[in-house]
């Protein structure tokens, strides 16, 4: 990848934000040399890795390599044949244990997380190292008596002969108590003496090791012990040659498995990488993008590898149209979160290079550097502060030329500079080349710049790169409205706070705001005046021209910012109008079964009494006559009981199948557990228009069986007169003439109860006021209306109201 450019867009500062995520030295030096890659496979699969280890994350994953440490140069000095020091093992067992934790821990992950369980069989935590150096070497980097039999006899030895020796030091400490300066034994040069005083030198027959700086005290080796202290001495050098043998024993076991201990490292840098990579994204609160590939002369999607856990999605063509480069709310990941005002930034597709216009410092160069910036990144596997659905393409080289005015880290470029810069990248650059070019033209004069810009965008455009320039020059602005493959885009500027609002609009040029500041800022209106008459005529126009298309622009985003929200609104209702459906089916159901059962139980107990009487008649011994009478006379009783209403058919449910849906067919909606009708086939989308119960909604087809009743009691269903088949929740009648809006008013009310409607809207707007009043006079009187209230403001208001109806 281009060096300078790297450095242009300030990627080594993302390399230093990444490397802070990291555990140990091996990591962050991997951390810190991360290179945006070009393989379309190497990339999707640094992205694959980055978003397992991103959701193990945010599953609460303890994953991690605590412990490890950069230990190759320890193998290197063991294959040289040098001895390590003691301590220096426990940094070698630490990173083995890091590697027997992490593999057992990769080990537990099922298939969806196949780029971590792949690192398994780089991992060697070695086993057999690791006892040899827990035998030998202590917690602390000492080594234990146990290394060695050798060792351990010899220490023994040591600690006898060094008991035996403080006895007689003390015996001796107590005889010669008066010549001594203290009352201490103590050791110089690894040997055991008494403190005596100068003058009394010669009364203690003896070795004289050391003095004191005054000369006053001499440290003296009584000859009684220095045959034990010659002992003492040849057992530690003993000692000291048994370690530097175990510790040889142990370097050479360290430089065997040294090719394993090298690749063990490397494997745990690598997923230290990997892991600060998913930090950094939860760090960013990012996604992973998909990523395009150019192959042939066309483009293939490759979508995101989180959306399938564990399979990686197949590639795609991109529709025609589509722009490769689409990146949504995009944030520059150095700036602030809280302040950064996210942009929307497409090129590709309809056009091929864009044209940045706008005043200084409204975020023209943070906007070339942010898709810069995040195109890098996604190479490098990292995911990008966007909203999912954002995709980059796979570019061979990112050129870009900054001469960022706003960094105080850079100084001015020179135009000379710049063209140096551009030169090469016109030498270059290809196809699958992404280039960014700031401040096109400038440095030099206004004419020769202008016409030289738009000769190097015409160069670009003929090589087919996808290319974001950012300029000051007006012409380009009307170069770039005329040219196929060229498009206009603008950061905008609040004249009224004098402050630059750093949205980027594409498909609309910058407007020259220096006269309408220098207004705000107070110059005389008459300056003000004498400066537009030295504007062209068409300048003026143009720039009029721009305010009107800005202004009718914001009002267009108002009206598409409440039709988002209307739609939200009415999504919302729609959710609740089907939990409504379903809580009153199934209290019917409830409240029909409880019925059902008081009913049969009445009639039970009648029969029962009716039964009992017509025992009793016979018994009593009535004439013919005055039985017949009796017996008429329980039949008009029976006659005038209630019939229990039968239980409803049972419903079979079955799939779908291959057969697909009609409109007319029976359906069960497992999610509103209840049956429905079709009313159209599936959609494009797998939407099912539907009729349940005297309402219409849509259901996804995965949520219907189809259903039927056995054919015994279909013969015996009775059939009821069909309602109506669809009811508007709403009825508009906004701009009618009132005899017409009385008939619609009429007719639609009759229907919604039929329908079974619990509440309907009239949309008559609020103009006048007359039509609202007909029409709440109407509903005044009307037997079909229980209530009816004006619809909250969010709603309406005054120009609609909402009218409940009665209960059927």
């Amino acid at each position: 990848m281009h060096e300078p450019s790297l450095i242009a867009l300030e990627y080594p500062k993302i390399l230093e934000r990444l490397a802070r995520h990291t555990s140990f030295s091996a990591g962050r030096e991997k951390a810190l040399s991360l290179r945006p890659s070009t393989d379309p496979e190497e990339v999707r699969r640094r992205q694959a890795a980055t978003s397992e280890a991103v959701r193990l994350l945010r599953a609460g994953s303890s994953l991690g390599i605590g412990g490890a440490h950069d230990v190759r140069a320890l193998v290197e000095r063991a294959e040289r044949q040098g001895a390590l020091e003691a301590h220096q093992f426990l940094d070698i067992l630490s990173t083995l244990q890091a590697a027997g934790q992490l593999q057992r821990t990769l080990q537990r992950l099922d298939e969806t997380f196949p780029m971590l369980r792949s690192l398994i069989p780089d991992l060697y935590p070695l086993p057999a190292l690791q006892q040899a150096i827990v035998r030998c070497i202590g917690p602390q980097g000492e080594v234990l008596d146990g290394a060695s039999p050798r060792l351990g006899a010899i220490r023994a030895e040591i600690r006898t002969l060094q008991n035996r020796l403080q006895e007689r030091m003390q015996a001796l400490l107590q005889r010669y108590r008066a010549i001594l300066q203290e009352p201490i034994i103590t050791q110089r040069q690894g040997r055991y003496v008494l403190a005596i005083r100068a003058d009394s030198k010669r009364r203690l027959r003896g070795l004289v090791h050391d003095h004191s700086a005054s000369g006053a005290t001499l440290y003296i080796e009584p000859l009684e012990v220095v045959e034990m202290g010659n002992e003492l001495r040849e057992l530690q050098l003993a000692e000291e040659e048994e370690v530097r043998r175990i510790l040889m024993e142990l370097s050479e076991q360290v430089a065997g498995a040294g090719e394993a201990i090298r690749r063990t490292v490397e494997t745990l840098a690598q997923m230290d990488l990997i892991l600060a990579r998913a930090r950094f994204s939860l760090e960013l609160e990012a996604a992973e993008p998909a990523l395009v590939v150019r192959r042939e002369g066309r483009y293939d999607l490759l979508p995101p590898t989180e959306s399938a856990p564990g399979e990686w999605p197949a590639a795609s063509p991109l529709p025609s149209g589509e722009p490769p480069l689409l990146l949504k709310r995009a944030r520059h990941p150095l700036l602030n979160p809280a302040t950064v005002v996210p942009i929307d930034v497409y090129v590709g597709g309809t056009f091929r290079i864009l044209v940045i216009t706008g005043p200084n410092t409204g975020g023209k160069t943070v906007a070339l550097k942010t898709v810069g910036l995040l195109n890098l990144m996604a190479q490098a596997g990292m995911h990008l502060p966007v909203e999912k659905g954002s995709r980059v393409p796979l570019a061979g080289q990112v050129y870009a030329d900054i001469g960022d005015e706003q960094s105080i880290e850079q100084s001015l470029s020179t135009f000379s500079a710049h063209m140096t810069r551009i030169i090469e990248v016109l030498q270059e650059a290809g196809a699958d080349s992404l280039v960014l070019l700031d401040e096109l033209g400038a440095g030099t004069d206004p004419v020769e710049g202008s016409a030289l810009a738009r000769a190097l965008i015409e160069a670009l455009l003929e090589r087919g790169c996808l290319t974001l320039v950012t300029t000051h020059h007006s012409e380009l602005k009307a170069y770039a409205y005329a040219t196929p493959g060229v498009e206009n885009a603008c950061v905008e500027f609040d004249v009224e706070t004098l402050s630059p609002t750093y949205v980027l609009t594409i498909g609309l040029p910058g407007r020259s705001n220096a006269l309408a500041i220098a207004g705000r800022l107070g110059l005389d209106p008459s300056i003000i005046e004498r400066a537009r008459r030295w504007l062209r005529p068409e300048d003026l126009q143009v720039e009029s021209l721009l305010q009107e298309i800005q202004r009718q622009r914001d009002e267009m985003r108002a009206a598409l910012e409440e039709a988002a929200a209307a739609r939200e609104h009415a999504r919302n209702l729609e959710k609740r109008l089907e939990r409504e459906i379903h809580d009153l089916e199934r209290r019917r159901r409830e409240i029909l079964a409880q019925t059902r059962a008081e009913a049969e139980k009445a009639l039970e107990e009648v029969r029962a009494q009716v039964e009992a009487l017509q025992r009793e008649i016979a018994r009593a011994g009535l004439t013919r006559e005055e039985l017949a009478q009796v017996r008429k006379r329980l039949e008009e009783v029976e006659e005038t009981l209630p019939e229990v209403p039968p239980s409803p058919p049972e419903v079979v449910r079955e799939e779908i199948g291959a057969q697909p849906l009609q409109p007319g067919d029976a359906v069960w909606v497992e999610s509103l557990g209840t049956s429905a009708e079709v009313l159209s086939p599936p959609d494009a989308e797998g939407q099912v228009e539907l009729l349940v119960g005297r309402f219409k909604m849509r259901r996804p087809l995965g949520d219907l069986r189809r259903a039927g009743r056995p054919e015994t009691l279909a013969r015996s269903a009775v059939h009821l007169p069909t309602p109506p088949r669809s009811v508007p929740l709403e009825l508009e009648i906004r701009g009618w003439r009132v005899a017409e809006a009385e008939q619609a008013l009429e007719r639609y009310l009759n229907d919604a109860y039929l329908a079974g409607l619990p509440f309907v809207r009239i949309i008559h707007g609020k103009g006048t006021g007359t039509l609202r009043r007909v029409v709440r006079e109407i509903l005044a009187s009307h037997p079909l209306v229980a209530s009816f209230e004006g619809a909250p403001e969010r709603d309406g208001g005054e120009g609609v109201t909402i009218v409940r109806l009665i209960a059927r």
